[in-house]
Order: structure tokens, then sequence, then C-alpha cells
């Protein structure tokens, strides 16, 4: 085998090898990343628009977070419960102070 045949074919080697590794960590970061998008996470706040109205929606993924909420002194927190979408079993509310 020639040396210029043995140089290219190391370079092939090196090309398949270099592709199959980028695979395997692309695969791993994609993988990772779909596993923590549904993972349970600490509740935050989102701006959102309801009904043309400026919002902000609380989103809580896990069962044993509290909020607390502070309103104006003579205001009292007021907390009502709908199903989420005509959604059975789906739960949201709507949390003001009056």
């Amino acid at each position: 085998m020639g040396l210029l045949t043995m140089k290219t074919s190391l370079k092939r080697w090196l090309i398949v090898i270099t592709v199959i590794i980028g695979i395997l960590l692309g695969w791993h970061f994609w993988g990772s990343h779909t596993a923590n998008a549904t993972a349970a996470q600490a509740p935050y706040v989102v701006a959102a628009k309801l009904n043309g109205k400026l919002v902000y929606v609380l989103y809580m993924t896990r069962s044993s977070d509290t909020v607390l909420v502070r309103c104006y002194p003579g205001q009292t927190p007021t907390l009502s419960v709908n199903e989420m979408g005509g959604q059975a079993g789906v739960k949201e509310g709507t949390l003001v102070c009056k």
C-alpha cells in the first residue's frame, strides 16, 4: 500500500469517526434537551394577553410548590378555579387582589 493511499484511507476513517462522534453528541444533547422540557421546574411567571389585556401567567409544575401572594392593604387575594379550555380534569385559576 503506497503512502498516498494510506493517507487517503486514514483521512476517510478520521472523517467517518468524526461524523459518528458528532451524531452521538447531537443525539445525547437532543435527548437531554427533550427530557428537560417535560421535567418539573420551579414556578415562573410569563407575560401574556388574555382578551386583549396584559396578564401574567404563573406556571407551577410541582405539587410541592407554594407561592406567597401579597396584596395592597385592604385587599384580599381571591382565587377562582375553572377547567382549562373545557378539558376535563385539567384546572386553571385566576388570582386577583380585591
